[in-house]
């Protein structure tokens, strides 16, 4: 198991010598600062990041000197190659006719979800739009259960009524299929939470595509208005559904739409500053100081959806370039590298497990069952508040609750 291999990991008593440089990018090969020398999960790596990781609106920038320990990089590591081979296996099953409909896959995008969580806790809030298969991983969803609902079956996390754009866990408010319908609703949330006195933070995300609704700006002043505990998050991965923002906006700024409100810019293909810029985030709100927008810039390698083979907008050029340079897992991987977290074949013990484990989960959710049909009608209504019938397309497929 994925545990078992950071185990291993983490038990390696890796010894480093201290070193000093600075990252020009994710992906440099030269070792960030270095100031211990970690052999146990309770140690601390203090990292600095490129200056350019941030910027800002109307606000401080994020620290750029990061701590984090053994453990944390691992764990960060292993979510993010299972969730990249998670969604590499939904495409193979995509293209194998075996998920039907509506499929949005993050690959590119892991550093986003894994870094957000690795900055909060299980009390906070998270909802985002309709590329949520990683989001509902890291919010405690099982690879069967979400592969499961992929393929419509009933042990999906949905029960395979919901498919993928309509997956949900605790605290996770799903995948919304309406383009930025999410967002105003990620502020009642947050308005729920001041309502209750919960000292927790809502991240509402929505894509660059659809930060020009209207429905965006709206949240923005009801949540300003009251100063709710809320970040609204642009995921920016540069062509919404197959248009490039600098076309479809006139301001790609996206961190300073909030205009009263402050924002900040963030390397979303780096975990680490993710990770720090949601921390920020979160001490933001819970400092009382009201919302805040924050911009991930990033990058997916795929289209916007499996039916859009995304390089009629783009060039292949263009694609293996942010590859090679910009990867989330090689950057974190070359980092491990670098500070002695690990050596080479220990992490290919990882990368090994994370595919053996989300194998055999996908062969788990194949061989799930179809819902049975009776299951068509449950959940519609709270339960004793339905109707006395429901009717369907035909006039013999009306179900009576009672």
């Amino acid at each position: 198991m994925l545990r078992n291999a950071a185990a291993r990991l983490i038990a390696a008593n890796v010894r480093v010598a201290p070193r000093t440089s600075t990252f020009i990018r994710p992906l440099s090969t030269s070792a960030p600062r270095l100031f211990a020398s970690p052999t146990d999960t309770s140690q601390k790596y203090n990292i600095t990041l490129p200056e350019s990781s941030f910027d800002s609106f109307k606000c401080d920038l994020p620290s750029v000197d990061v701590e984090v320990s053994k453990d944390q990089l691992l764990d960060m590591y292993t979510k993010l190659v299972s969730m990249r081979r998670m969604e590499m296996s939904a495409d193979g099953l995509y293209k194998a006719k075996q998920i039907r409909g509506f499929c949005h896959l993050c690959t590119g995008q892991e550093a986003v979800s894994v870094g957000m969580e690795a900055a909060i806790t299980p009390d906070d809030h998270i909802i985002t739009a309709y590329r949520c298969h990683g989001f509902t991983y890291i919010r405690g969803g099982s690879i069967k259960s979400i592969v499961a609902e992929l393929l419509g079956r009933k042990d999906g996390i949905s029960e395979g009524k919901g498919g993928s754009m309509h997956m949900f866990a605790k605290n996770f408010y799903g995948g919304n299929g309406i383009v930025g319908a999410q967002v105003p609703v990620g502020a009642g949330i947050a308005f729920a939470q001041k309502y209750l006195g919960n000292n927790n933070i809502t991240f509402a995300l929505y894509g660059d595509g659809a930060a020009n609704q209207g429905q965006v700006f709206e949240a923005y002043n009801m949540a300003k208005l009251w100063d709710l505990p809320v970040a609204f998050v642009c995921e920016n991965n540069r062509y919404g559904m197959g248009t490039s923002a600098a076309r479809s906006s006139a301001s790609t700024k996206y961190f300073t739409r909030g205009d009263y409100i402050p924002g900040i810019q963030v390397n979303g293909m780096d975990v680490l500053a993710v990770r720090q810029a949601c921390s920020y985030a979160k001490e933001w709100t819970s400092a009382g100081k009201g919302p805040i927008v924050i911009e991930m810039v990033t990058y997916r390698y795929g289209g916007h959806s499996m039916s859009d083979p995304g390089t009629t907008y783009r060039t292949r050029e263009e694609i293996q370039h942010m590859r090679s340079t910009s990867d989330a897992i090689t950057g974190l991987k070359q980092r491990i590298l670098d500070l002695g977290v690990a050596t080479e074949a220990e992490i290919k013990t990882i990368d090994k497990e994370a595919r053996q484990v989300v194998d055999e989960a996908v062969e788990e959710a194949k061989a799930s069952p179809l819902p049975d049909e009776s299951t068509l009608y449950k959940d519609i209504y709270v339960k004793g508040s339905e109707p006395q019938f429901l009717r369907g397309r035909e006039p013999d497929e009306v179900h009576y609750f009672h």
